[in-house]
């Protein structure tokens, strides 16, 4: 065995190996399922995102290459990317002034101007990367600490604060054209 299990599983796993598929759902499932309900936000989601990416081990375990990380690392990255797949391939939600922000005496023009406001700053959050946005969503939005954020994506609290610096310059630059 060799200092990595995850490895040596996935390496028996490319050579159709049952019991050592069954050894690394069991020894990685639950990291990995807590990775995809932080980026995806739904459990339900997250449960059928964890068993899509274990039917991608399963046909594309001999795809691991040892040199280039651990098998968790490997592990991880596939289930990060399926999870960006997965949010991007989400409907894009269209703008509309919420009824709780919504103030009745604004005068019509008023309204239409915060409204294209808004669409202009929509599209604009949809030119960020779906990580990126979600992040400046729960630093400005939801009061979410560089911490709390740095946790939920799986990301060192520096990169999280690069992530909200250089997101919010790229918000800046389009909202400015």
């Amino acid at each position: 065995m060799t200092d990595d299990p995850i490895a040596e599983m996935l390496r028996r796993c490319a050579a159709q190996d049952r019991a050592a598929f069954r050894a690394l759902y069991s020894a990685s499932s639950a990291k990995l399922f807590g990775l995809l309900i932080r980026i995806l936000g739904d459990r339900a989601e997250a449960e059928d995102a964890l068993q899509e990416v274990f039917t991608r081990v399963w046909l594309r375990a001999a795809r691991y290459d040892g040199t280039r990380g651990s098998g968790m690392a490997w592990l991880v990255a596939l289930a990060r990317n399926h999870a960006i797949d997965r949010l991007r391939a989400r409907p894009r939600v269209t703008a509309e002034v919420p009824e709780d922000i919504a103030d009745d005496r604004m005068r019509p023009e008023t309204r239409l101007i915060a409204t294209g406001e808004l669409l202009r700053m929509t599209d604009c959050f949809g030119k960020l990367e779906p990580d990126r946005a979600e992040a400046l969503r729960g630093a400005y939005l939801r009061g979410l600490s560089y911490s709390e954020l740095a946790a939920r994506f799986d990301v060192p609290l520096n990169t999280m604060r690069t992530w909200l610096r250089r997101s919010l310059i790229s918000l800046r630059d389009c909202l400015n054209q």
